[in-house]
């Protein structure tokens, strides 16, 4: 059905495309931003009268540009896309679903995605091996033995369920792979005879499904819970949005990257406040930005907070369609659809916007970002003097909780008993500096080494110009005699086999390896987490010796913890600026003014004698970077190579699940689920479980990164017997939600002012006030059918859009949060899984309202679709603090999911009418 007649038919190609026009709907649709045109055609093409209405439409077509969003609207994407940390929990979830159905007298066969659905492997890859020339196959090696039973049951998965394809090992990662393949920008289908033409919509399981918004693509990153939902039909529910109108004018002057540019543009971003809205680039200087900056721009949407960073279609978007081997015949669909439906750029465009800034780009200098968020820009030649006073800040942290008991045992270890034990220790000599024998070498590691230098997928391998001027500054260091210090991990994690082609034939491969940047795997890793371990010897003296040591990777990730559980600096830079910081092995260094090395003349070399130009650049760029590259690598993207084609493939539409795996487990979401739902439910006598500071990450509550031995997901491998070496990482044992509950709140740097002092998972049990694991404690509260609370400061569930964080929360027995505000994703997981998110007043917080997270908490006035409750938190001795919290269930159809216990039980309930 369509209320507003704007059903057309569009010749492109000498053929008839139906679509629907948005040229009759008059200077309302004209004057709308590039994305809410193009979610006007979503809603017009979907309007049923059910999920959406001509009342919805109407909202769209008059919205009010500076108004708080309050009309709901459905957006239905086109197709989703996954990686494999979140993909595969979403597999299981979908396999489990089936078996449920049965359970319920339901048709295991309707749970299938209805709309393409493609999984890209690319998370699984660490780099174990790194320097040398073996290092990319013992990687493959042991990604397939780590993950056999993951990547058995994505097989099956595979052939299991109607329009999933899978994207194998190897081949890169999701994100380029969309860009450089997958992305149709304008959909071109043919059905019942008839051709239509749509845009390119989507939503992804991975924060970082916005880079395809350089190509004009509009979509954003949900957590797994969500993807399945869409997969399965239902709409994505979302209140039309505030859009931001960023204006870029002039060109990016000599001796910056665009990877200075996206940090300059984070930066002022999180600075104005865009979290929960639209972000649209526009301007005259677009003319001059090529698509992978551009995507390099969109790719960063999470880190400034937006829901997406897009850009128009224009003469570029084709210019990169048709480089990445796209075919011709679709490219004029593209720009004669685009141009009908006002999604074209012309110079002068603008739109109405909410907001606007402006941002020259002859402005932008060089930058990198930290060393904990990657809104934190720090410009370059600052970068010495900054890095610095962070480092000392965490030197003055380290003095602060020192334990001279462990000075004493370190210096035991080295010394042996002194024979008066009431000598003063000479601090100093264990704490910031270490002598290391490794490789044959003897080297003094000192506070504000860099011990990681990686040149990262994701944000900046999709962009030539960056990858081939990092090859420039290894060819001029290899060509000066200097090379990296032998205490920095290097790694070179392209996002596509596109990437080695165009560096072997500029011939700077040999360049990039005669430094240690090998090809480590085609996947995402040091942004990841998946940054492998340390040497042996750097790695104990660091820990003995308490070091402060920092990473630099050309990532979009630097938060607490996440990187390597022995770093504590990260910052964020370009990869010609992570192969100089390699070089000089420390980021506490003003790279302008003082050598990065010496020659072997001993002749101090600077940043300057080994930085490329921009013609230089350009030039190999022009040269190197080709359509048959693209032709190539993409020729057999599904097929995969012969260890991918040996995995042996279940059989059946139900799964088979092995109760012995420690990698796939049947999701418990479903165990003792009724036909009817819930309801809303009540929280009374609950307690605290944690009590967290600012900007609290999904990271802390879910890493992805490594498993420690003594941790409780650590511990129970080892009681599956597992050894340690084969723990891999929190992230590729998703699909075990036994793992995933016990590293929830896991990460080493999470900070819970319940237990003041410590860090890790650790929590004090009331009213008892014992110290236990997180985990220990929560189960412990369970037995005793105790609810739970976590209270929060502000930006709680920042970072990847990490459904574990949500899931992980409901498992520990967490019924509500209680945060000063959220990120978006975050929010909308917790109530994917039925977990209540309460934000306190304006001005309030736990420390105004005097909380000390000891008290027993109830919530009242929780009913169907209430703006507020009331909290009463009773302390030991009986006294009340009574405040009132939003509730954060922004939308009707939220509210359905959360009287239903969760998104995925209310799609499944609906499947068996």
């Amino acid at each position: 059905m369509n209320s507003f007649e704007t059903e057309h038919q569009l010749t492109i190609n000498g053929e008839q495309y139906h679509i629907h026009s948005l040229k009759g709907l008059g200077d309302k649709a004209k004057r709308l931003p590039f994305s809410l045109k193009v979610l006007l055609e979503n809603l017009l093409r979907n309007e049923d009268g059910v999920n959406i209405k001509e009342q919805d439409i109407q909202a769209l077509l008059n919205w009010d540009s500076k108004a708080k969003p309050s009309s709901e609207v459905a957006f239905t994407p086109a197709r989703v896309v996954m990686q494999d940390f979140t993909g595969v929990p979403a597999i299981v979830d979908l396999a489990a679903m089936r078996d449920a159905m049965e359970k319920l007298g339901g048709d295991p066969a309707k749970i299938n995605p209805l709309s393409p659905a493609e999984l890209v492997i690319d998370h699984s890859v660490q780099v174990d091996g790194y320097g040398n020339d073996g290092a990319f196959d013992l990687n493959a090696k042991l990604e397939y033995e780590r993950n056999k039973e993951r990547y058995e049951f994505l097989r099956w998965g595979q052939t299991a369920f109607d329009n999933l394809k899978v994207v194998p090992p190897a081949t890169g990662i999701v994100h380029q792979v969309n860009l450089e393949y997958l992305a149709r920008v304008v959909f071109n289908e043919d059905s019942n005879g008839k051709k239509f033409a749509y845009p390119d919509t989507l939503v992804g399981t991975d924060s970082h499904t916005t880079m395809i918004n350089g190509l004009g693509v509009l979509g954003w990153g949900v957590g797994g819970i969500e993807a399945e939902a869409a997969m399965l039909g239902q709409p994505i529910s979302l209140l039309i949005p505030q859009v931001v109108g960023m204006k870029l004018n002039g060109r990016l002057p000599e001796g910056t990257t665009a990877t200075d540019l996206v940090l300059t543009v984070t930066e002022m971003l999180r600075n104005h406040g865009v979290v929960g809205k639209f972000v649209e680039f526009y301007g005259d200087g677009l003319a001059d930005l090529p698509l992978a900056d551009r995507a390099t721009i969109a790719n960063m949407a999470p880190e400034y907070g937006a829901t997406c960073g897009i850009f128009p279609i224009d003469d570029e978007t084709i210019n990169y369609l048709r480089l990445t081997n796209r075919d011709e015949k679709h490219l004029k669909v593209i720009e004669d659809y685009a141009k009908h439906q006002g999604l074209w750029r012309n110079d002068g465009d603008e739109a109405n916007y909410t907001d606007t800034l402006e941002l020259k780009l002859d402005d932008v200098v060089p930058s990198l970002a930290g060393p904990k968020r990657p809104q934190d820009r720090i410009a370059l030649d600052k970068a010495g003097e900054v890095i610095g006073q962070h480092l000392k800040g965490f030197q003055d942290e380290r003095m602060e909780r020192r334990d001279k008991s462990d000075i004493e045992q370190a210096r035991i270890e080295s010394e042996g008993p002194t024979t008066n034990p009431d000598e003063p220790v000479d601090e100093a000599q264990f704490m910031g500096a270490a002598k290391v024998k490794f490789k044959g070498q003897e080297f003094e590691l000192n506070d504000g080494a860099c011990v990681i230098a990686a040149i990262t997928s994701c944000t900046n391998t999709s962009n030539p110009s960056v990858i081939l001027a990092a090859g420039l500054v290894a060819r001029k260091a290899k060509q000066l005699g200097i090379d990296v210090k032998p205490w920095v991990k290097t790694s070179l994690a392209p996002g596509s086999q596109v990437v080695t082609d165009y560096l072997e034939k500029a011939d700077l491969m040999d360049d990039l390896e005669a430094l240690g940047f090998n090809l480590v795997g085609y996947g995402c890793t040091t942004c990841i987490g998946n940054s492998g371990p340390l040497a042996t010897e750097i790695s104990d003296a660091i820990q003995k010796h308490k070091l402060v040591v920092s990473s630099i990777l050309s990532g979009n990730r630097n938060f607490e913890g996440r990187i390597h559980q022995d770093v504590k600096m990260n910052f964020l830079a370009s990869p010609p600026l992570v192969v100089a910081y390699a070089i000089a092995g420390r980021t506490d260094i003003d790279v302008y003014n003082e050598p990065l090395a010496q020659d072997k003349n001993g002749n101090d070399i600077y940043l300057k004698n080994i930085w490329p130009s921009v013609s230089e650049v350009n030039e190999l760029v022009q040269k190197t970077v080709t359509k048959e590259m693209f032709e190539k690598s993409y020729a057999n993207v599904y097929e995969g190579d012969s260890r991918w084609q040996k995995i042996q493939i279940p059989n059946g539409k139900l799964y088979d699940w092995n109760d012995e795996s420690t990698y796939i487990k049947k999701a418990p979401f479903f165990d003792g689920m009724k036909v009817e739902p819930p309801g809303v439910p009540t929280i009374e006598g609950a307690r605290c479980l944690a009590k967290l500071g600012d900007s609290v990450t999904t990271d802390h509550i879910s890493p992805a990164g490594a498993i420690k031995a003594d941790a409780p997901a650590g511990l129970y491998l080892q009681e599956k017997g597992v050894e340690k070496a084969q723990f891999n990482s929190y992230g590729s044992r998703r699909g075990n939600h036994e793992v995933m509950m016990r590293g929830t709140f896991a990460n080493v740097r999470l900070k819970n002012l319940l237990a003041p002092g410590t860090e890790g998972g650790v929590t004090r049990t009331q009213p008892e006030n014992d110290l236990a694991s997180i985990y220990d404690a929560a189960m412990e509260y369970q037995k005793n059918e105790t609810p739970l609370i976590i209270l929060a400061g502000k930006e709680y569930g920042t970072g990847s859009s990490r459904d574990w964080a949500a899931k992980g929360s409901l498992l520990l027995g967490v019924k509500a949060v209680v945060a000063q505000s959220y990120e978006r994703i975050h929010r909308s997981n917790l109530i994917g899984m039925g977990v209540l998110p309460l934000q306190f007043k304006d001005g309030e917080s736990y420390e105004s309202l005097g909380l000390t997270g000891q008290e027993q908490f109830d919530i009242e006035g929780l009913y169907d679709k209430t703006d507020e409750v009331s909290v009463i938190a009773t302390n030991a001795e009986g006294k009340k603090v009574s405040f009132s919290a939003d509730v954060r269930i922004d939308t009707p159809k939220e509210w359905d999911y959360y009287k239903h216990g969760g998104i995925l039980q209310y799609v499944l309930r609906n499947m068996l009418d």
